[in-house]
């Protein structure tokens, strides 16, 4: 596409030139260039864009077009936009409501923490757009209040974070309920291999619109820090350099919704407006927060990374990662909150020594080493290398970011998963497997141990008789029978043979002494040999 170009070159209508002039848009930017003239011709669409570069205009500007011609059924949409979190479902929304102000297409929410009745109403009316997270759509669609057969565009917004969220599943369900002739628009921040394979399914002959590297993607204007600190020393260092850098306004995340609260409470009892934001609040607490927020009326959200996607807040001059986000990606999107639409902004992180592996994997995704922040003279750590804590201090200064500081190598024993976290390093699978496999062991050891007890407990008659039974063919224990003689009819085959065969049998086993064969039903013992023998 040309770079001069204007959205009158775009096909846009005229009703929808209106609202985006209203809107005090001017020039559209690459991805909305690149993708709205392809959706126009009614294509599928694999788009490739970081936050921050206008992708939602680029398929709700479209889809106004094309859904402007035609009327809504009852409980039977034109469209659906499936979004992982609540606060990205609205903002699409929002834009929707922006620039179809001259259109008369009805819209629907369908998101968590709201009432369904009121939702239900809406698709008995009929609606053309229907946005929805896809555990709520799914509510309606089992209580057979919606149906899917009559969608003409689907879009799927942040497949990314659906991979990571564990949405997947129900994006496929969903998709399995559609028209197979539709539309599909299937947007992604990254386009790792999970990505690609999901497009390939859901989509038929797609245009590729790319407009950011895939391997670094962070945005240029945005001026990046980090301080490696002790846990307990985290709120005095987030309180230093929001007074050192004079930061009137942030957003500071959490990985964790309990530390939310408790870090907001924490900045309210030093003086500062701050409010949390976290998926456990209701939408209606969680909408409030946010308006207030971009009113102007909270200086400082502390928020879980349900506020990471889909905010567009104008001109947030910085974000705190209280805690460093656990995917390289959450990273990404977390400070792409700042420096928006060509503004510069500052991004801060507070690492703890024990987070080298996850500062490693975000400094390989975006291509640099993070700048350690100059702490004036208080006392900093180093991130782990090999066995142990490295302590350092910093250099004299006011809280600056230092460019020169030499960048930290990741710990082979730093930990790679955290409570609720699903990090992409490395080294996590490994340990997740060898986690599962520790734990599997452990639940074969204890059923072991029960079921030792419960044959150490079984009535004597029961002994008795599997000793009678088994004397033919091998000599049995004097401590408890063997597991193998348990079974019906006498244990191995060399009972129906003579007794010296038994005896030859009997004899080897004896001369091996301790070592252990498994023969069998080797450890386990079913239950119902368990049971006394019945009274002959």
């Amino acid at each position: 596409m040309q770079a001069g170009m204007s959205f009158s070159d775009l096909g846009l209508s005229p009703e929808l030139l209106k609202a985006i002039e209203d809107a005090g848009y001017v020039d559209p930017t690459p991805i909305q260039k690149e993708a709205i003239p392809y959706v126009l011709m009614t294509r599928d669409v694999l788009g490739c864009a970081q936050t921050g570069t206008g992708k939602t205009a680029s398929f709700t500007l479209p889809m106004i077009e094309i859904l402007s011609s035609g009327r809504a059924k009852a409980r039977m949409p034109r469209s659906l936009i499936l979004t992982p979190t609540r606060e990205l479902a609205t903002q699409i929304a929002e834009n929707f409501e922006v620039y179809g102000k001259y259109h008369k297409l009805t819209m629907a929410l369908l998101i968590g923490g709201v009432s369904m009745v009121e939702q239900t109403k809406k698709l008995d009316r009929g609606v053309d757009v229907l946005i929805a997270t896809p555990g709520r759509l799914l509510d309606h669609f089992d209580r057979g209040r919606i149906l899917l057969n009559d969608i003409k565009v689907l879009v799927i917004d942040e497949a990314d974070r659906m991979l990571d969220m564990g949405f997947i599943p129900d994006v496929e369900r969903i998709v399995s309920l559609l028209p197979k002739m539709r539309q599909t628009l299937f947007f992604s921040a990254t386009m790792a291999p999970e990505i690609r394979r999901l497009s390939d399914a859901f989509l038929q002959n797609p245009k590729e619109v790319t407009v950011a590297p895939k391997s670094r993607p962070v945005t240029e204007t945005v001026t990046q820090g980090i301080a490696v600190v002790s846990q307990r020393g985290k709120g005095d260092v987030l309180r230093k350099i929001i007074a050192d850098e004079n930061i009137g306004n942030a957003i500071i995340f959490c990985n964790r919704k309990r530390d939310v609260d408790t870090l907001g409470k924490s900045l309210k009892s030093h003086g500062l407006n701050a409010a949390a934001l976290h998926g456990d609040m209701d939408q209606t607490s969680r909408n409030d927060t946010l308006e207030r927020f971009k009113n102007g009326k909270i200086n400082y959200l502390v928020a879980s990374d349900v506020a990471a996607r889909g905010l567009d807040i104008d001109d947030l001059p910085a974000v705190f990662n209280y805690d460093v986000p656990m995917q390289a990606e959450d990273y990404i999107h977390r400070i792409g909150r700042t420096g928006r639409a060509g503004r510069s902004g500052r991004a801060f992180t507070l690492a703890t020594p024990s987070d080298g592996v996850y500062v490693d994997s975000i400094e390989k995704l975006i291509g640099n080493p993070i700048p350690r922040i100059d702490l004036g003279g208080q006392a900093t750590e180093l991130l782990e290398e090999g066995q142990g804590l490295k302590r350092g201090r910093s250099s004299r200064g006011r809280g600056k970011i230092s460019d020169g500081a030499p960048r930290s190598k990741s710990s082979d024993n730093a930990p790679a998963s955290k409570d609720d976290g699903n990090g992409r390093s490395q080294r996590r699978p490994r340990q997740d497997t060898a986690r599962r496999e520790q734990i599997a062991s452990t639940d074969d050891k204890d059923l072991a141990r029960a079921a030792n007890a419960a044959n150490e407990k079984a009535p004597k008659e029961t002994f008795r008789q599997s000793k009678a039974e088994n004397r033919r063919g091998r000599n049995a224990s004097t401590e408890k029978p063997s597991r193998t003689s348990d079974k019906p009819g006498g244990g191995n085959r060399s009972d129906d043979k003579s007794g010296k065969t038994g005896d030859r049998a009997g004899a080897r086993e004896n001369k091996r002494g301790k070592e252990k064969t498994v023969v069998g039903l080797g450890d386990h013992v079913p239950a119902f040999l368990k049971k006394p023998a019945r009274p002959s």
